[in-house]
């Protein structure tokens, strides 16, 4: 392989939502349409470089990547930040970062506006209002979001984008970051890049879990077959601290389709119903984790099928979800059409696999107020930051921009004590009026990057391994689903279960040094699945430690079946420490609290 040496003050790893708009705001632009761009006083892109990093292309990557028929974390007339915090926090049973949701729900309309101004089409009513769709969400024509984020990305000055290049591993020093390792996977070229200060930006982790649709079909999941958690794996390497990976995320979908449920329980008031025709949401609660828990029940205790009830929504209801589905779903749109339209009968709902999202629940980076991880000159955007459950879009944007301007910040104070050195020789002796810290240089090593090269070129040469990568991949989708609360067993787990979980992941993981490749594709497929079982082993460590059940089926400790405010209304984080997963209890925040610091 070639290798390319890139300097850059700001590395952004991810071009999806989140990591689209921090380059937008370090490059110092708000409103790209008008090449407008900030007063001087927030003007703090212009004085370095800033590089993008996409494995994919950032025109169409990410959760975004088919679009999006609503933006579901809005404040709405007649609603304040505070109600939203209060609705995140409750769903998620207190155990949320109340500092964290307060910072993106202040913004969540300032970057709507943004978007609307870079074009993405917003319903608006006869009197020029946004067309809601209940009391948090608005709804809009978002099947060009992406492109439409990543054109304001392309207009922004002195940013640069690599797409189709991998970054599979942070250089890391005494716990600052000083840039990444990854590879072009068309080009054959290995990148080492230098950089002041990252955002990571990589979003969740799929994959984890065997899926509801296996072979071919596989890939029609709810999160994004291609996040493999790849942002969570390099922290977790490097000793970051992570939080809540026990709060796993399991979507209630459309059968088989895995369509999205909500625009049929919100947006024509859909409820959830057995196959007796009867009403069982209301009999377990309606939280994002209740909602699949009833599901799971009412199947086990042989009232299933479960059904969204649509039968009698009107013609004008029908056509709706016909075209809003195309927006984001079209396989549910043609089942419709080939069998029988929503009107006519009810649509069949399931729970998927479990996830881990930092959008939807808490699970990612323990960060701070600024996104600063607790790695220095690290920060966490979007899906891979924790700690602020149902940020969605306007969350993950809200997010890139306070970790842009935080990163910025952070390089504009390391550029000025390089100034300060080499502006000002210390004096000698006991009057010494100048005694300035000598600020770290990012430095990566010439045996980093020959190591790294090494790994990859040993997959590229081995031959007649014992197993496929996809072999191994498979192997640990079934051990996470039948020993750590898959969809097979109705999502519970033990202890017992957990360590046989264990067991399983490390002896997958010993394998991975002898699998082979034929091109960097097939490398990445590797260096994939290794990150997988690094959040594998991450995700059991956090759902053994929590010893209750705080969110049935997202965290079913049948060991522990009921709720323990006493001992676990608390944070579970962790940290990787000589090779073994540390768990760490911290308190959570006061009520209404809007500040919760770590220190490095």
């Amino acid at each position: 392989m070639k290798i390319e040496k890139i300097k850059t003050g700001l590395l952004i790893i991810g071009g999806g939502t989140a990591g689209c708009y921090a380059a937008i705001t370090a490059a110092g632009i708000r409103d790209v349409a008008n090449n407008a761009t900030l007063n001087a006083a927030e003007n703090k892109g212009a004085g370095f470089k800033i590089l993008v990093v996409e494995k994919a292309n950032i025109k169409r990557s990410g959760c975004l990547a088919a679009g999006v028929n609503a933006l579901n974390a809005y404040i709405t007339e007649g609603r304040t930040p505070k109600d939203y915090v209060d609705y995140a926090k409750k769903d998620a049973d207190g155990i949320v970062r109340e500092d964290l949701l307060y910072s993106i729900s202040e913004k969540f309309n300032e970057v709507t506006a943004h978007l609307e101004k870079l074009g993405l089409v917003i319903l608006k009513d006869k009197d020029g209002k946004y067309v809601t769709r209940g009391n948090r969400n608005i709804k809009i024509n978002g099947e060009n979001i992406k492109p439409i984020l990543a054109a304001a990305v392309a207009k922004a000055p002195n940013v640069q984008v690599l797409n189709h290049v991998n970054i599979f591993d942070f250089s890391v020093h005494d716990n600052k970051i000083d840039g990444a390792f990854g590879f072009g996977i068309e080009n054959d070229t290995f990148y080492a890049i230098e950089a002041d200060a990252v955002i990571v930006a990589t979003g969740g982790a799929s994959g984890l879990y065997r899926p509801n649709n296996p072979g071919f079909s596989r890939h029609k999941m709810w999160y994004p077959p291609f996040n493999t958690g790849a942002g969570y794996a390099m922290g977790i390497r490097h000793g970051a601290e992570m939080t809540t990976f026990e709060m796993r995320f399991i979507a209630l979908r459309c059968k088989d389709t895995i369509a999205p449920t909500g625009t049929l329980a919100q947006g024509v008031g859909a409820k959830q119903v057995n196959a007796l025709g009867e009403v069982y949401e209301t009999k377990y609660g309606i939280s994002t984790s209740e909602r699949v828990y009833g599901t799971v029940a009412e199947n086990l205790e042989g009232r299933g099928p479960c059904y969204l009830r649509t039968v009698g929504i009107t013609p004008e209801q029908e056509e709706s979800l016909l075209k809003a589905y195309l927006n984001m779903a079209p396989s549910q749109t043609i089942r419709w059409i080939e069998n029988n339209t929503p009107s006519k009968a009810n649509v069949e709902i399931e729970g998927t696999e479990p996830y881990i999202v930092g959008g939807h629940t808490a699970s990612g980076y323990w960060v701070d107020t600024r996104r600063a991880t607790t790695i220095d000159g690290l920060y966490a955007a979007g899906d891979v930051a924790g700690g602020a459950p149902q940020k969605y879009v306007t969350g993950a944007l809200a997010e890139g921009e306070i970790a842009a301007k935080s990163a910025v910040e952070y390089i504009e104070s390391l550029s000025a004590l390089r100034l300060i050195r080499q502006t000002h020789q210390p004096a000698q002796g006991p009057d010494a009026r100048f005694k300035v810290a000598e600020p770290a240089e990012a430095t990566i090593k010439e045996a980093e990057i020959a190591s790294h090269v090494a790994e990859i070129e040993t997959y590229l040469s081995q031959k007649n391994s014992l197993y496929t990568t996809e072999q191994l991949e498979e192997a640990m989708q079934i051990a996470m689903d039948e020993y750590a609360g898959g969809i097979t067993t109705g999502y519970g787990y033990t202890e017992k279960q957990l360590n046989i979980a264990k067991e399983k992941i490390d002896e997958i993981e010993s394998l991975t040094g002898k699998l082979s490749a034929t091109d960097l594709q097939e490398v990445m497929y590797i260096y994939e699945l290794k990150e997988r079982l690094t959040v594998c082993k991450s995700v059991i460590e956090h759902l053994a430690a929590r010893h209750e059940t705080r969110w049935h089926s997202f965290a079913e400790n049948t060991d522990y079946p009921e709720k323990d405010n006493i001992n676990f209304r608390k944070y579970v984080n962790s940290r990787l420490e000589n090779g073994q997963i540390k768990i760490i209890l911290r308190e959570l925040t006061a009520e209404g609290q809007k500040n919760y610091e770590h220190h490095h």
